[in-house]
């Protein structure tokens, strides 16, 4: 498949048929995602592969209170768990939201769950003495986790990026035995879509991308 074509067609898979992901498809896709760059090429990934229905269940009360939250908040017409503008919803509020279980059990149950850890021993958090919360680590770990996605859609399969087990991480690294100097990064639900789709909207490039400062022209290839 072309390169721009896998690009504009990979889309956030969460129903997936029965079919099952095999070993040799997983280790396919990961042998060529991780090519993907990092911070000084330390390649901090850890990529735990869970089949286990007992692990799955387990997943579901970890994620259930942060996409409780987050189903609340948007409900309230808020950005969920923002840092630039707290939510204004009381506690009891976002715990008589409806906690969306069959969404949950969608992605908890896909064919095959990757859970993506990064060693933050090795990365460089460049912005970590700011008074904001921290992105520049992402920068170590997020490609290689869009090259998983990228390769899985080359491969007729799809998934998507959730990161709502970040909410209760200790409870996901207890799970999951993980060592304390390594954050979840991503969980992605992979298997076959039960429908394949090719028309992704987007943002057009005049949108995001100025010239010279921030409120710059807009990038425009007529204006070449």
């Amino acid at each position: 498949m072309d390169l721009y074509e896998v690009m504009r067609t990979t889309f956030a898979a969460r129903d997936f048929t029965t079919d099952e992901v095999s070993d040799e498809q997983l280790h396919r896709i990961l042998e060529n995602a991780r090519f993907a760059p990092s911070g000084g090429n330390r390649q901090g990934w850890r990529v735990v592969v869970v089949r286990s229905a007992e692990t799955k269940a387990a997943l579901g009360p970890i994620i259930a209170p942060t996409f409780q939250r987050y189903v609340a908040q948007v409900q309230a017409g808020e950005a969920p768990w923002n840092t630039i503008n707290p939510t204004r919803l009381s506690d009891d509020e976002i715990a008589s939201a409806p906690v969306p279980q069959e969404m949950i059990d969608k992605i908890t149950h896909a064919p095959v769950l990757l859970m993506v850890f990064v060693d933050l021993s090795v990365v460089a958090s460049f912005d970590s003495g700011l008074d904001r919360v921290g992105v520049i680590s992402g920068g170590s770990i997020y490609p290689f986790v869009w090259n998983i996605l990228l390769a899985a859609r080359n491969e007729g399969l799809g998934g998507t990026l959730t990161t709502f087990a970040g909410g209760l991480e200790p409870d996901l690294k207890a799970l999951l035995g993980v060592p304390d100097e390594y954050a979840f990064a991503a969980m992605l639900p992979l298997g076959k879509p039960v429908k394949q789709l090719t028309r992704l909207r987007r943002k057009s490039v005049a949108d995001f991308a100025v010239h010279e400062t921030f409120d710059g022209a807009p990038l425009d290839p007529a204006s070449d």
